[in-house]
């Protein structure tokens, strides 16, 4: 990719994510995603409805009036994005392929991140880890995880969330978020994945485009593996093939949910379908909605 086109894509996602953590992630990421705990900030003098049980009994015996502590929330997250580069993540149907949709995100997180002064990082993986770029603040480094994403070439095709998980379980020291988007197009990494949640707060994000789901009656095709390059005819046309497919896609669809409820991961599907934004006249995908709602979700159990 020429610098000049990378600046533009940097510059578009910019424009894009920063609008969306104010206009619709405002508040969402702040409430769900709580802190390490409170620390005491001040005693002040007692106000009519302040709580009596934080009367701050060793003040007001010395100042001769009712004083009570006030806390404020200790919060110093870090949140790490564990991006998924490989061969699979680079398909898509429409204008935009699995991988774009989890470089908007990231950065998507990123602002909502230092929005509230918080740590960003990054890690792409494909069947070894590519990148990481440890956790930093403020506006230049999120820009700089966005450049990185964008310019990102693999040197792998293959899909290894196992070694990704156990690199982030040595390399962070203490309690992140860690959002987990891939495809999951993967196996062998239950274990890892068990391991990273009980340490940090794992949200896994599964990437998909719509012809992943279904296939499509188009006659006798070729058809490759974009990760091991196997090639292999199918015959779509038959109406078994095309059932035995949707079996199939519905078992791994079904094992990766028993996956997240055992393990109580919170978890949310991406496509990469567009649809038209009225309000800037321009087509892009829809991805805050869902992920909105799932930080309400976890709002309400919390």
């Amino acid at each position: 990719m020429q610098t000049a086109e990378l600046i533009r894509k940097v510059r578009r996602i910019e424009i894009i994510t920063r609008r969306m953590v104010n206009d619709v992630m405002a508040g969402e990421y702040h409430s769900v995603f709580k802190g390490k705990g409170i620390e005491f900030e001040e005693a002040r003098e007692y106000q009519p409805g302040d709580d009596v049980r934080s009367i701050d009994w060793n003040v007001t015996a010395r100042m001769g009036a009712p004083f009570v502590k006030r806390y404020v929330e200790e919060r110093e997250l870090t949140v790490v994005c564990a991006v998924d580069g490989s061969a699979s993540c680079l398909f898509g149907t429409g204008e935009n392929t699995k991988n774009d949709i989890a470089a908007e995100l990231c950065a998507l997180l990123g602002f909502s991140a230092i929005k509230n002064n918080d740590r960003v990082g990054l890690l792409v993986f494909t069947d070894r880890v590519e990148k990481f770029i440890p956790p930093k603040k403020g506006s230049k480094h999120v820009l700089a995880v966005i450049q990185e994403m964008l310019a990102f070439r693999p040197s792998s095709c293959g899909t290894n969330i196992n070694a990704a998980l156990e690199h982030l379980n040595r390399v962070l020291k203490h309690r992140c978020v860690v959002f987990l988007l891939s495809d999951f197009i993967d196996e062998g990494y239950e274990k890892a994945m068990a391991v990273a949640n009980r340490r940090h707060d794992l949200v896994a994000v599964v990437l998909g485009d719509r012809w992943e789901q279904q296939m499509a009656n188009a006659g006798m095709i070729a058809v490759q593996d974009a990760e091991t390059g196997a090639q292999r005819l199918i015959d779509t046309g038959n109406a078994r093939v095309r059932q035995r497919y949707l079996f199939l896609v519905e078992k791994r669809r079904a094992a990766l949910a028993r996956l997240f409820k055992l393990h109580a991961i919170d978890f949310v599907k991406l496509q990469t379908r567009v649809q038209q934004d009225e309000s800037a006249n321009v087509k892009r995908v829809d991805y805050a909605t869902p992920l909105v709602r799932l930080f309400r979700e976890r709002a309400r159990r919390l």
